[in-house]
């Protein structure tokens, strides 16, 4: 109690107060230094009159009814197109046989397509390219027999790892651009008609040349052998598997047909 004393007389000796050191609450009505000043609410922007937007709501009303009217065209047109599309590379169904000629009318020439929405048909028949030729030789003219061209290039390919492209295509493409461009008589539909008939022609030449048919080539004859891929054993289909021939007509080879006779005119062609 004595120093409670003494301290209290030396306070009151000393005629001063000691300050409160402990922190006071700011009032929430003063603001600090250190206190940003509240930002001001931006002002509601008041409405515009109309046609003062952007895009299509910034036209008056007349354009804006005319806009809408070419987007709703412009929509339609491009539905038609891809339906158009849809029905030129989808199978062969209702729509496309009785409106066939409709879509091919839209679609060719500027949009056609050389695709199919889905896989078309497996080829169900084999196709075999067949020639003979017409030798001339000491004992004179004689035909030999069919060779099969497909079947040399079906041994060619087969067991082979990286296969030739020209024993996968060559041949094939070939019969097939003469088969496209002729007519069921072999009459030539046009340029490209007397263009296959020289291509495949020259095919067949090239392949003879690696044979030794014992004279000189004369003429060649070249006919195809299809035959349909019999169904399996499960299947209910029945098919005639007996190959149908296309016989052509007997072409006399020119020296263009030779392969040594143009590698020959190229050679001089480059000398010169």
């Amino acid at each position: 109690m004595d120093a409670d004393h003494d301290g209290s007389s030396g306070r009151g000796d000393s005629g001063s107060v000691h300050e409160d050191v402990r922190p006071q609450a700011v009032s929430s009505g003063q603001a600090g230094p250190d206190t940003p000043a509240p930002e001001a609410e931006a002002p509601v922007p008041a409405p515009g009159p109309p046609g003062t937007g952007t895009g299509i709501a910034g036209l008056s009303f007349g354009y804006q009814v005319v806009a809408a009217l070419a987007l709703s065209l412009i929509g339609l047109l491009a539905c038609a197109q891809v339906a158009m599309v849809f029905l030129h590379v989808a199978p062969s169904n209702t729509l496309t046989k009785q409106h066939g000629k409709t879509v091919d009318d839209w679609i060719y020439p500027e949009f056609e397509q050389n695709w199919k929405l889905f896989a078309p048909n497996p080829l169900q028949q084999n196709i075999a390219v067949h020639v003979r030729a017409e030798v001339s030789g000491a004992d004179g003219l004689r035909t030999t027999d069919w060779i099969s061209l497909t079947e040399a290039d079906a041994e060619a390919i087969r067991g082979s790892l990286f296969p030739s492209h020209v024993n996968q295509n060559e041949l094939r493409r070939g019969w097939d651009f003469y088969v496209n461009s002729h007519d069921n008589q072999d009459k030539p539909n046009g340029l490209r008609g007397e263009l296959s008939e020289r291509y495949v022609r020259r095919i067949a030449m090239l392949r003879l040349s690696e044979r030794d048919l014992g004279g000189t080539v004369e003429r060649i004859q070249m006919r195809s052998a299809t035959s349909l891929i019999a169904p399996p054993s499960w299947a209910p289909e029945k098919a005639d598997t007996r190959p149908a021939h296309r016989v052509l007509p007997w072409w006399n080879v020119t020296p263009d047909d030779l392969p040594a006779t143009r590698d020959a005119a190229r050679g001089e062609e480059g000398e010169k």
